[in-house]
């Protein structure tokens, strides 16, 4: 139980007013009288012997502070300390503990920064688990104070909208290592504002290049903030490259190890690309198309070849959209590459109608609505009679 700077002023004042409680009956009780009297004469032949008595009336923190809460509260009382003041310290104590509790004990979605989506099951028990903590923490208070408790602030979150520090990594982090990562991220979040609005005022676009550069500065000083391990753990789970690199992996979930492999392959070529992204000089095209087939051969090394047909597939986004309706009409899985496939050609085929200059606009609409009727015989052929009907009530949906 450490940590209680907040409630050190008020405290501090009680325990200057149980020293002084201590004190003055044992002083001078008429000073009035003191004052009127003159000391006598000294004798210069008498030996005088001056008797010292030392009274202790200082005592440490670690005197009065206990793992054990009733003696805590009772070390706290015998002192002096006012009723609201130990309840202030208590509930701040019992918070702390709980805050860190949380942070270190609950495993949350976002400590997965290798999965592509949220595990449902891991935030289901997430929640059960934060509500545990909360039930034990409201019951501990009561136990010791009272319902009156509960007039007492419980700030959480500390940061609101700010990325939540938790976990085996994260969580473990002291608090002033967590406010300095706080700090971070918010001078981070106010230069970003302020030059975007001096682009708004001056009528332009944003740069990426420039973007890129105060994403490096955030990492620069977080870096400083935060060990190896920690800034690898902090990057893993909000950094942008690691977000956009899941979005591409959207649907594989890879195994952490596999994650974290490739955010360390891709990593400095996305910094690298982001640099480059308006760039129009051609020496810095040609680096982009580098550095853009170092990256695609980078993941394929790191995937595999099958995992690396997947990972192109699922770049398409016609295939996107054919695994999602797929999966929300019941199709087995392996129907969803052939389903692909015939959204596929029938997407080339009415791109090449739209752009076929020879036909007239009711001959295109013509060969676009039995370019569609194919592709309906398709999905028949290949679902199945009730998944078609399914399939057909989704896509006629507002």
């Amino acid at each position: 139980m450490r940590g209680r700077a907040l409630l050190w002023i008020s405290l501090g004042v009680n325990v200057a007013l149980a020293a002084l409680w201590w004190y003055l009956p044992r002083g001078v009780e008429d000073t009035s009288g003191l004052l009127a009297v003159k000391p006598a004469a000294a004798d210069p032949d008498r030996i005088y012997k001056t008797n010292v008595v030392v009274r202790r009336q200082n005592f440490t923190w670690d005197e009065i502070e206990s793992a054990d809460y009733p003696t805590y509260i009772a070390n706290l009382r015998t002192i002096g300390c006012p009723e609201t003041t130990i309840r202030d310290i208590i509930v701040a104590d019992v918070n702390q503990l709980f805050s860190r509790r949380r942070a270190t004990e609950v495993v949350t979605a976002e400590q997965q920064w290798w999965r592509s989506e949220p595990d449902p099951d891991v935030t289901q028990a997430a929640s059960e688990r934060l509500k545990t903590l909360e039930t034990e923490r409201r019951t501990l208070l009561t136990t010791l104070l009272g319902p009156e408790w509960e007039s007492s602030y419980y700030p959480y979150p500390a940061h609101p909208g700010s990325p939540t520090l938790d976990g085996p990594v994260l969580g473990a982090l002291p608090p002033e290592v967590k406010q300095a990562v706080h700090d971070v991220e918010s001078r981070s979040a106010e230069r970003r504002q302020a030059y975007l609005d001096t682009l708004q005022k001056e009528g332009k676009q944003p740069d990426p290049a420039e973007l890129a550069r105060m994403r490096q500065q955030t990492r620069n000083e977080l870096a400083q903030a935060l060990d190896p391990e920690q800034l690898e753990e902090y990057l893993l789970r909000y950094s942008a490259n690691a977000t956009t690199l899941r979005n591409e992996l959207h649907g594989m979930n890879l195994a952490p190890d596999q994650f974290r492999a490739l955010f360390h392959q891709t990593d400095a070529l996305d910094q690298q690309l982001q640099l480059l992204t308006a760039d129009n000089d051609p020496a810095a095209a040609t680096r982009r198309q580098e550095l853009e087939h170092e990256r695609d051969q980078v993941i394929q090394q790191t995937l595999g070849q099958d995992d690396y047909k997947r990972f192109r597939l699922l770049q398409d986004p016609i295939y996107r959209d054919a695994q999602t309706v797929a999966q929300h009409s019941g199709a087995p899985p392996e129907k969803i590459l052939p389903f692909y496939e015939i959204n596929r050609a029938t997407e080339q085929e009415q791109q090449r109608i739209r752009n076929d200059a020879s036909l007239t606009s009711e001959q295109k609409t013509q060969a676009s609505e039995a370019a569609r009727t194919a592709q309906q015989n398709s999905w028949r052929k290949l679902l199945g009679e009730e998944i078609y009907l399914r399939l057909l009530q989704q896509n006629t949906k507002p």
